[in-house]
């Protein structure tokens, strides 16, 4: 039994979903039942989201003592996200198109039936959403994008008050260090969460579900890949991130997103891994929870995809200039869906409703969405590790090819670099 205890996590990660696939695919009654574990691992991270971001973030921008550098970083991180997500709306685009998935299928009743009800938000309702009226309510609703701008505030206003808010800085960064911590412990139940998630998937959903539409999830998940082999390992390459040491750190939040579906159950690993690799703790802080938000380069991809999909479904024609019009829409409804599953459903459905699409074809692919959710969500979270590191090289940062940890570079050295 000694080999057990040479298994890492991220190997313990797969066992559980490949027991989960073997209980849910054989015994679907006793999978649906496992999704007790998934939800208490989901809940346990999510009680580390707030904690953690705000006391990385308040120490890191405090830390600078210089909040130009930080309005530096966050423009820098604004224009790499809208670039990465405008490319991944153009492959989903390109994608779609080729290969036409849904070209020919034909729309039951039952599925009809199951089609979100919602109406579209405005750019007013967007934009207002992203300020809180409580950050205590923002904190205990999940409101990532809301939180940072919060903590955003609230750490330039320490680094302004200089040494009087040395306590509060003091205490942020014991708190840190403390969910870190916490953190970990969570993190000994993820291959458990994993299980619970995957057999309660295929237990309820059934590999067979995958049949009709094997056309649709094959389609996304070449999408998927390609952006990953053609749009970001390029990005390493030409922005000078060590590609196998990156991957490294990031796979094990990869696969946590990958098999919980969900974005924030990877968010504390991703954040603690960055750091490993060698991200500054001011840098890493503010981009990953704000490419929560901005930088959805998976979902962004998946939409385009699904929206012109549903088109084929109903049979409308949707030219070129048409298709652009609704990815750009699309740019807008997206932002702030990370973090809770299938919500990207509700949001196509928006963008249907405005552009006069029948919404039919989403009823097949809530079907399948359990699995295509998979893929998209694990991109998202490699896409905002990937920009963490990409803005840290553009402020100087370099890092070693090996593959050991190192304490990410103090604020001092990254103001002497830049």
């Amino acid at each position: 039994m000694s080999f057990l205890k040479n298994i890492s996590l991220t190997g313990w990660i797969i066992i559980g979903l490949v027991a989960g696939i073997a209980v849910g695919h054989f015994t679907p009654e006793v999978g649906k039942n496992m999704s007790i574990f998934a939800n208490i691992f989901l809940r346990l991270i999510k009680s580390i989201i707030a904690p953690l971001l705000f006391a990385t973030l308040v120490h890191g921008m405090a830390g600078t003592g210089d909040i130009k550098a930080m309005g530096r970083i966050g423009a820098k991180a604004i224009a790499y996200f809208e670039i990465l997500t405008t490319i991944a709306l153009f492959v989903g685009l390109g994608f779609v198109n080729f290969f036409q998935p849904g070209v020919g299928v034909q729309v039951t009743e039952a599925a009809k039936a199951t089609i979100p009800q919602t109406k579209p938000q405005s750019l007013q309702q967007i934009l207002e959403h992203t300020f809180p009226t409580s950050v205590i309510q923002a904190m205990a609703e999940g409101e990532v994008l809301q939180l940072v701008v919060f903590t955003f505030l609230f750490g330039a206003a320490c680094a302004a008050i200089g040494a009087r808010a040395k306590h509060v800085v003091d205490f942020c960064e014991s708190l840190a260090e403390v969910m870190f911590r916490y953190t970990k412990y969570v993190m000994y139940l993820a291959p458990l969460g994993v299980f619970g998630a995957i057999a309660a998937t295929v237990g309820q959903r059934g590999l067979a579900a995958l049949i009709p539409l094997i056309k649709l999830v094959g389609t996304l998940y070449a999408a998927q890949v390609f952006f990953v082999v053609a749009v970001l390992v390029p990005t390493m390459m030409l922005t000078k991130v060590p590609v196998k040491r990156f991957w490294t750190f990031a796979k094990e939040p990869f696969i946590i997103a990958f098999t919980t579906a969900s974005s924030e159950s990877a968010l504390p690993r991703a954040l603690q891994n960055m750091q490993s690799f060698g991200v500054p703790k001011h840098i890493v802080s503010f981009v990953l929870p704000t490419g929560y938000s901005f930088n959805l380069d998976g979902t962004t991809l998946y939409l385009a995809l699904a929206a012109v999909f549903c088109a084929q479904v109903a049979g409308v024609e949707l030219d070129l200039g048409r298709q652009i019009v609704v990815l750009l829409t699309l740019m807008l409804t997206s932002k702030g869906v990370a973090g809770v599953p299938r919500a990207s459903l509700v949001v196509l459905s928006g963008t249907l409703a405005t552009f006069g699409i029948p919404a039919e074809g989403i009823g097949l692919i809530l079907g399948v969405d359990a699995f295509m959710d998979m893929a998209r969500t694990s991109v998202n979270v490699l896409g905002n590790c990937l920009a963490s590191a990409v803005v840290a090289r553009w402020e100087g940062i370099t890092f070693p090819t090996h593959e050991e940890p190192v304490a990410p570079p103090t604020p001092m050295a990254v103001a002497a670099d830049a």
